[in-house]
Parts: C-alpha cells; structure tokens; sequence
C-alpha cells in the first residue's frame, strides 16, 4: 500500500525560505552595524555559508537515502494514517519530540557529534551561524531518530514537511538582537533559550535542545534559561581555529579515527565512538559532565561551609 495522498500541495519549504533567509541577514547585518549589538565576522559567516551550501549539495547527493529508509520502515507501520487534521497535530509534536532526542544524543554520544558539532563551532552567533550545517548527517545516520515515526504510520512526506518547519522555524532564533520575549518563551524555543544552546560556559551546557517547542526540555529536565549576568561564550570546548569548511566538516571524524586506531582494546574503541564527547579512557579529557562538575565544585563546598556553621 502507498502512502496516502497529501490533500494539498506540498511545497520545497526549504527552498522557498532561502531568499527570506538572506534578506534577514542582510538586515541582521545592518542592525549590528548601527546598534553595536551582536557581532559578525566576515571570514566566519562565509566558512558558515560554505557549510550550508555543501548541505544542500550533500541533501541533493545522498538525501535520497533518508527517503528510501522513511518508505522502507513505513511499509511494515502500525496504523494507516491519513491526512487529516488530528494526525497532522500529533505528527506536529511527534516529530519535535524526535528532534529534542536526536539533538540531545547528538551532543551526548561522540558518533552523532562528529556530524552535529560542525553546527556548533563558529564562535559567532548570528543568523549566518544557522546555515553552519553539517555534510555527514545521512552518513552519521541522524535520521534514525525519525524512522519511529513512521513505523508508527505517519506518512513519509507528512514527517519530511514538518522536519522542513522545524529547520526553518530554528533559523531565526541564531541572534542576540533579540532580547527574552516574556510568555512565547513558556512554550517556544526562543533566541535566550538558544543562545544558552550555543554557549560553552559551563552553566549552560547540555542544555535547551528544543527544536519548536521548549516543552520537551521542561519535561526532560534539560532546561536552563539565559542568565543576564552571564553572557553566553560560543563555539565548542576546545576551539577549532579555522574557517576552513573542509576542516570543520570532517575533523572530529579525523579525530574519532585517530583515537580508534590508537585504542588499546574493544572497550576503548566503543568508547571513543559511542561515549560522550571528550571521552577517554583514563579520563583525562574533559567531557561536558566533568566540566560541570567541576564549575559546580566550589558552589556545593560554600553550602557545605554554610551548613557547618549553623
């Protein structure tokens, strides 16, 4: 059986946001010219565009991989699922659920990373910093966090269209022109709740990995709002150094590769690619939990002295 008919066209979205992208970075630039408030390098945003266009260009290569997967899990579904309005809602939070899961593996788990951390590394925040986008996710196998949909029975295009959203949708939060925004920040991922996604100081790791909705974050306990007294740091713990695309787009593969063939056992190997990032055996590289435990460090031994002198 094929998957049911969409009732209504579905456009390239992606595509068809591409000019309001650069026209909102065309006044993003602008803005930052005349009020001083945000930053943009230029060496950085081209290593950004570059990183976006060999996206689309990997998209158009291997993307047809991700469909052949979605239509493959989707014959053996649980339930046939039409396009209709109730489905569409819950496709809605299904898939932004799927995102929230695959994003916070991505930065938990170093084989996911290796794709993800190209999105990670300028130390700018601005709208061109959305388009730092990865060429190895379909390789990376990202995509397997969506295949449960599907299985479920939602239709193939169905969960395409609302990845399409969400990936427009996250554009427009990569600025710090735009301050908290009260109630919308309840529900929404926002640009302070994103923000705190990019920064490297060690309060705000691991955390706000929402894609739409911040809902998931509340409810998974990975929540942290932006603290006006702490201005976020972005890039990655330990800085790249280069606009080179090549470079950003394949050096924590590099680096993965290099520490598999210096491993000294099976365990090493599995966990130089499947354990958090700055895993190492004899734990000398700081991974995201030993950062923050060590920033948390001080904070619990002023409580502990203050309950001692009670």
């Amino acid at each position: 059986m094929t998957p049911p008919a969409a009732p209504f066209e579905l456009p390239p979205i992606i595509t068809y946001a591409v000019p309001g992208f650069v026209l909102l970075i065309i006044i993003e630039m602008i803005a930052v010219r005349l009020t001083k408030k945000g930053r943009y390098e230029y060496r950085d945003s081209a290593s950004s565009l570059a990183m976006g266009l060999g996206n689309r260009v990997f998209g158009i290569a291997i993307g047809g991989l991700v469909v052949l997967a979605y239509f493959g899990v989707y014959q053996f579904r649980l339930f046939n699922l039409g396009w209709t309005w109730p489905v569409m809602i819950a496709c809605f939070f299904a898939e932004d659920l799927a995102y929230y899961w695959f994003h916070r593996i991505a930065h938990e788990r170093r084989f996911f990373w290796a794709s993800h951390i190209v999105h990670h590394s300028s130390q700018h925040y601005n709208l061109t910093t959305a388009l730092r986008q990865t060429w190895t996710g379909t390789l990376g196998l990202n995509f397997i966090f969506w295949l449960p949909l599907l299985y479920i029975g939602f239709p193939p295009l169905m969960v395409l269209m609302f990845s399409s959203i969400s990936l427009v949708y996250q554009f427009w939060i990569h600025t710090e022109l735009i301050d908290r925004m009260g109630p919308f920040e309840w529900i929404f991922n926002t640009p302070s709740h994103h923000r705190v996604h990019h920064a490297t100081n060690a309060k705000y790791l691991d955390a706000n990995y929402a894609g739409v909705l911040i809902i998931w974050d509340r409810m998974f306990g990975t929540f942290v709002p932006e603290d006006a007294k702490e201005k976020p740091h972005y890039g990655i713990v330990s800085q790249l150094g280069t606009f080179n695309p090549f470079r950003v787009a394949f050096h924590e593969w590099a680096g993965i590769w290099r520490d598999v063939t210096h491993a000294k056992s099976i365990k090493d190997v599995f966990g130089y690619v499947f354990g958090p990032p700055g895993w190492s055996p004899d734990g000398s590289r700081k991974t995201s939990a030993s950062i923050k435990a060590e920033w948390a460090a001080p904070a619990r031994s002023a409580a502990s002295a203050a309950v001692a002198a009670e």
